[in-house]
């Protein structure tokens, strides 16, 4: 056991060497620390009920209130401040960036000016590096870099032969110019002998994307993020926003958007979009008359605009607006038309005469569009409904081919609404094996978003042509989905008589009496079998019992098999 006096000499021997890691040295040795610390700060995030969060350091590195601290306190924070070496509290406005790995984040503070510091080159290992602590400029931590690792590159993350001091993460590492090498990271423990710093070149360039709207790290935190500089990145950022946001952060959005792209037409066709929706007809067409004024392509802002009206009217057609109509949205197209002609521009036309129920306009417009590059299955489909509200078979089977046609085989998913859409026409033409065709290729492309009444469709398709066997098994799969649909059982049962099943027919229609006694067709088929199979007595019973709840048909049998 040790002597006390052996304790001693170990403590005080523990004492020097942490002496010697940190190395604490008055602020007049290094003649830049006055003016380097008005760019510190502490910060502080606070919840959603305004209680604090979390606290941390930053510091300035830019002149217009950028600035770059760890990310970990913005985690689930909905409103941040930092409060300056002068003791000004300023919030922040903006998050402008951050990256999870290595716990940094770059932001905009609310203010009109701020002190930066001037970023360094990046340190060699060797070299002598000091830690900026906030308002503690007389004080300022002394170490060397023990290692300086390259990543993305061109970025140093430096290992520092000393132990981090108090209340120093988020603080600038400087080299012995003044210049920030760094920003202090939090040690992998308390005990660590090592400290640690992020490249501050690395944090200073943090910038948001269009897809950043998706980024995990940035959804971590309510503090609303700025829009990308560029501004086709921006557009992208508030095209994917618009699914992803409610619809008040949305609008807060869209805004952002006009107020850093005053001069951009696409903020103020979003802005109309948002007045649209929320029924603000007036404020959308005076939003519209800014984008067409500011737009350089024309003829895309009369586009939008026309897009607008349709969208209005076909699907808010019960909340007037006097000044939008079917008739407004064309001639917006038509101008559009008129300024470049894309054959987009005279689909919407189609689409707003398909609307109008003016067929025979919008089949001819569709023609065009389908002699275009812009010939898809969709604008084929649509063709064919025109033909089919004109009321010519040919000429809808023979765009519906085509549309399908589009489609190589083996068929993929996206070929199984055409091949439904043709199935329907070719049951309504009496081709009853073709529509079996497609509905058994659609069964296999689609096979778990199949239900009761695809079955019963296929059923009546096999009924007319004559594929009995297959007409039953599919009745089945429709019953087994659903099976408290009488007309199932009635279908089933007049099947099963067809083919001379007379006691499988006698079962079905009694199940089918059964779950509806006010269902006429459960008694008629019930009764027919029965007079069938020579129970004449309770046939004609049965037959009786279907008249009375009105079925006409079973006059005839009556008096057929009552004598």
């Amino acid at each position: 056991m040790k002597t006390n006096t052996e304790i001693r000499r170990t403590l005080a021997a523990a004492i020097v060497a942490a002496l010697a890691m940190v190395a604490i040295v008055p602020a007049s040795a290094q003649s830049w620390t006055k003016k380097a610390s008005r760019s510190v700060f502490t910060l502080k995030t606070f919840a959603a009920d305004g209680s604090l969060l979390a606290s941390s350091n930053g510091f300035f590195v830019g002149d217009n209130g950028e600035a770059v601290s760890t990310f970990q306190p913005f985690r689930g924070a909905q409103r941040a401040i930092v409060i300056d070496a002068q003791g000004k509290e300023m919030a922040v406005d903006r998050i402008l960036g951050a990256n999870d790995t290595y716990d940094v984040v770059r932001f905009r503070v609310d203010t009109k000016k701020s002190v930066p510091l001037a970023l360094a080159p990046k340190a060699g290992e060797g070299s002598t590096a000091w830690i900026l602590p906030y308002r503690e400029a007389r004080q300022c931590a002394q170490g060397v870099v023990k290692k300086a690792e390259t990543f993305n590159d061109s970025y140093a993350y430096y290992t520092l032969a000393m132990a981090m001091p108090e209340q120093a993460v988020g603080c600038p590492l400087m080299n012995d110019e003044g210049l920030v090498l760094g920003l202090m990271q939090q040690p992998a423990s308390e005990r660590d002998t090592m400290a640690y710093a992020v490249d501050a070149s690395f944090a200073a360039q943090l910038a948001l994307n269009g897809l950043s709207i998706n980024d995990a790290t940035l959804r971590s935190t309510g503090i609303r993020k700025d829009l990308p500089n560029d501004l086709e990145q921006a557009n992208l950022m508030v095209y994917m926003a618009a699914a992803k946001m409610d619809s008040t952060s949305y609008a807060a959005l869209v805004d952002d958007f006009i107020a850093k792209f005053p001069d951009a037409p696409d903020g103020y066709t979003y802005r109309a979009q948002n007045q649209a929706e929320a029924n603000n007809f007036s404020a959308a067409a005076a939003d519209m008359a800014t984008a067409i004024d500011k737009a350089g392509k024309k003829d895309e802002a009369h586009f939008n605009y026309a897009r607008l009206i349709y969208q209005k009217e076909l699907y808010k057609a019960d909340k007037p607006y006097a000044d939008w109509t079917l008739d407004k949205a064309y001639a917006e197209a038509e101008t559009a038309w008129q300024l470049n002609p894309q054959p987009v521009y005279r689909h919407l036309q189609a689409q707003v005469r398909f609307a109008q129920q003016r067929f025979a306009d919008a089949a001819t417009l569709l023609a065009q569009v389908n002699g275009s590059d812009l010939r898809s299955a969709e604008t084929l489909y649509e063709a064919s409904r025109c033909q089919e509200m004109l009321r010519d078979t040919t000429a809808q089977l023979a765009l519906l081919d085509s549309a399908v046609a589009t489609f190589s085989q083996p068929y993929l998913k996206e070929a199984a609404p055409y091949l439904f859409a043709r199935a329907q026409a070719r049951i309504n033409a009496s081709r009853f094996r073709d529509a079996v065709a497609d509905l058994n290729e659609y069964e296999t492309l689609m096979p778990t978003g199949l239900n009761d009444r695809f079955y019963y469709m296929r059923h009546q398709a096999d009924m007319g042509g004559r594929l009995f066997q297959q007409a039953l098994n599919d009745i089945d799969k429709a019953i087994t989905l659903n099976p408290n649909y009488a007309l199932y059982y009635a279908e089933k049962a007049s099947l099963q008589v067809r083919v001379g099943r007379y006691d499988d027919a006698i079962e079905t229609a009694t199940a089918c009496t059964k779950l509806d006694a006010d269902y006429s067709d459960g008694f008629l088929f019930l009764g027919l079998a029965q007079c069938l199979k020579g129970n004449k007595a309770d046939g004609v019973a049965n037959l009786k019992r279907a008249k009375e709840l009105g079925d006409n048909q079973a006059d005839e049998l009556i008096e057929k098999y009552a004598k």
